[in-house]
């Protein structure tokens, strides 16, 4: 693909139709895409949710998802390249995962994007951390800002850049409420310049609106340059050159 064709790449979404809580039909997922497009998106990984209650979404099955949902966007004229991933919830048990099954960006092996849920830092995230990274993988945290261990403490992105890890903002957050917590570390963070890379964290159709208003406000605040550094040029070092190549 030529460089000067390259938009954003979003770095986490939810767009594959009815295998977590994202999308529920392909015409969902079709008109979503449609909308980052017109966003500027031309890329965006799929990264549907690795949860115990969702034992499907493996390797094997998340690879075809992302072919079958390319052909519906293909037919239906939406000009937006899909790449495999997904998005490791991380739990006391999570080391105990096979290697091999470990769903990382581009099936690449080289980046993994976590989440994790808590009041305080849990015990189980630094060894899961170190973990992954013994496998050779860049670890990604998803939305940092949402989480209410993260707010109550900022100070941790330090902890976080010590350990090697890269945050992904969410847009979401930058479009919530003014006052909203969520919205004043994300506004922090990205003023701070903590951000590897920004993501839509798309589910459906009805709060896509609210993720690319957080768009605009990441553009006033620091700029359109700086926004794409965050929404393609980092993103887009997560693909491997040979597969950017083939789109």
């Amino acid at each position: 693909m030529d460089a000067k064709s390259i938009g954003r790449c979003d770095v986490h979404s939810h767009l594959l139709p009815g295998i977590d809580d994202g999308c529920a039909t392909v015409e969902e997922s079709i008109a979503c895409a449609r909308k980052l497009v017109e966003a500027g998106y031309t890329h965006s990984f799929c990264t549907p949710h690795i949860w115990p209650t969702f034992p499907d979404n493996t390797i094997g099955n998340i690879v075809p998802h992302v072919a079958s949902l390319q052909q519906a966007l293909d037919t239906a004229g939406v000009p937006l390249r899909l790449i495999p991933g997904g998005e490791l919830s991380l739990r006391p048990d999570f080391v105990k995962t096979a290697p091999e099954a470990v769903v990382t960006y581009a099936m690449a092996r080289k980046h993994v994007l976590v989440d994790f849920w808590a009041d305080r830092l849990p015990p189980f995230f630094e060894p899961s951390v170190r973990w992954l990274q013994s496998l050779g993988l860049t670890v990604v945290v998803a939305h940092p800002e949402r989480v209410r261990a993260i707010q109550l403490h900022p100070e941790l992105a330090d902890l976080f850049a010590e350990m090697g890890l890269l945050l992904q903002g969410n847009l979401q957050c930058l479009g919530d409420p003014p006052r909203a917590a969520t919205r004043e570390l994300a506004e922090q963070y990205l003023l701070e310049d903590r951000y590897f890379m920004l993501g839509s964290d798309t589910h459906n159709i009805e709060t896509l609106p609210v993720r690319l208003n957080g768009l605009s406000r990441a553009i006033e605040l620091v700029g359109e340059q700086k926004v794409m550094e965050l929404t393609r040029d980092h993103p887009l070092t997560l693909v491997p050159e040979e597969l950017l190549e083939a789109m």
